[in-house]
């Protein structure tokens, strides 16, 4: 059973950051954004641990697996397995220009691809009954015209892809790394914009360099959603007046405390079941981004996270630090 998606507001899908510790943290903050897996390779799905890769907790939906491919073959069978373990929607990375991503023949470079790119929405699409959306930037290199962006869109389009994520920068595949592809090629909003304004039937989410809900909210009068990614993470108390300010929730804002408090438990599981606690203490690290005794949060979690610790120690340390 897949569960109603409503692209408003998403978390990126980032590498080492949104794994499903991460994503439980974040469904505690807020109810209605949807939530995005790391990149997992096709052949991490198709023959690495799909419990340690793939599993997640029911809480967690709305939650999209995001894939890294470009066999058609292959991409099927993610699709297939991503509905059979309950995701609600498959998305295929054409954004990530890292040498190890671009050696395997997928992310940012397929953009100089596009009939693959096609072809790889229509084996999905027609394995699966999931919505299949694809990330995306706004060129490559030199190939970063707008005509040259809305050829890929409208032939993904056809191939069964209504949904674009689209990082507003351009990615240079070589020169630059992919920390520097997040921040060195300049933001170009008007582009996403148009895009949405000349292919209006299809949804467009917008992505890069948004770190609040004030930003979102002005996005959101252009397209049809806004994927946040680094400020999610480093700061995700961003995200609790989320459900209230763009879906109308009156549910209460938790506090800082009262998310801790309920993560807490699902730490105590996960570590009984032999998850290592730095594994999941480590998403904790922003939570008083901005606050103050932020610093001295982190030191204390980063010893915490630096020892072989159970999960009872990091209710111990979080009421050490709320009642200093």
């Amino acid at each position: 059973m897949t569960h109603p998606i409503d692209r408003r507001l998403c978390v990126a899908p980032m590498m080492e950051c949104t794994d499903r510790h991460e994503r439980f943290f974040l469904r505690l903050i807020t109810a209605r954004t949807l939530l995005y897996t790391e990149m997992v390779t096709t052949g991490a799905v198709l023959h690495g641990d799909r419990e340690r890769l793939l599993a997640f907790d029911p809480v967690e939906h709305p939650v999209a697996l995001q894939v890294g491919g470009s066999s058609p073959i292959e991409l099927a069978k993610c699709a297939r397995i991503a509905h059979a373990m309950g995701y609600d929607e498959i998305n295929l990375n054409v954004g990530c220009p890292s040498d190890r991503v671009q050696s395997g023949r997928f992310g940012a470079c397929l953009m100089a691809e596009p009939d693959l790119v096609a072809r790889c929405v229509a084996a999905m699409a027609d394995a699966s009954p999931l919505p299949v959306t694809v990330k995306t930037r706004i060129g490559i290199d030199e190939s970063d015209s707008f005509e040259e962006l809305l050829n890929f869109v409208d032939k993904v389009a056809l191939a069964g892809c209504r949904v674009f994520v689209i990082h507003a920068r351009k990615a240079w595949l070589s020169g630059l790394s992919p920390k520097e592809n997040r921040e060195v090629p300049p933001l170009r909003y008007d582009v996403v914009y148009r895009l949405k304004r000349e292919r209006p039937t299809l949804s467009v989410v917008l992505n890069g360099g948004v770190g609040s809900l004030d930003e979102a909210q002005d996005h959101l009068r252009q397209v049809d959603g806004v994927m946040i990614g680094r400020a999610a993470y480093e700061t995700p108390y961003v995200l609790a007046e989320a459900d209230r300010r763009l879906w109308g929730e009156e549910r209460p804002i938790p506090s800082r405390r009262e998310l801790l408090e309920r993560f807490v438990p699902y730490a105590e599981e996960q570590a009984r079941r032999g998850v290592p606690l730095n594994l999941m203490a480590r998403h904790l690290m922003g939570i008083f981004h901005g606050e103050q005794g932020a610093r001295l949060w982190r030191r204390r979690l980063g010893e915490l996270c630096r020892k072989d610790s159970g999960g009872e120690e990091l209710r111990e340390v979080i009421e050490a630090f709320l009642t200093s």
